[in-house]
């Protein structure tokens, strides 16, 4: 998943990640490259994103499962709303599975 955020309080952000990466890691996924940028070119109307990265997950099954996790939403509701003025998946694409 290649996601996008407005993050407005980097403080806040840093202790969203800290809560969360543990949990993700845990579940089998990652951050493949994080992000921070200056200048946004080209986006929709009222998308500007200063912080972008990839989410990698093992399959679809482990992304709904982290997404759903009790003590990631106890996280994301403490620091998250607080940190993030506006966010967004900008493109998520699965692998193909090989018999």
């Amino acid at each position: 998943m290649l996601v996008g955020l407005h993050v407005t309080d980097d403080a806040q952000y840093d202790l969203y990640r800290a809560g969360m990466t543990p949990i993700l890691e845990s579940l089998g996924g990652y951050f493949r490259y994080d992000f921070r940028v200056s200048e946004t070119l080209k986006a929709p109307e009222g998308e500007k994103f200063n912080r972008v990265f990839v989410l990698s997950f093992p399959d679809e099954q482990t992304k709904d499962e982290f997404f759903t996790n009790t003590i990631y939403k106890k996280v994301r509701n403490i620091h998250f709303d607080r940190a993030v003025g506006a966010g967004g998946i900008i493109s998520s694409y699965t692998l193909p599975t090989h018999p």
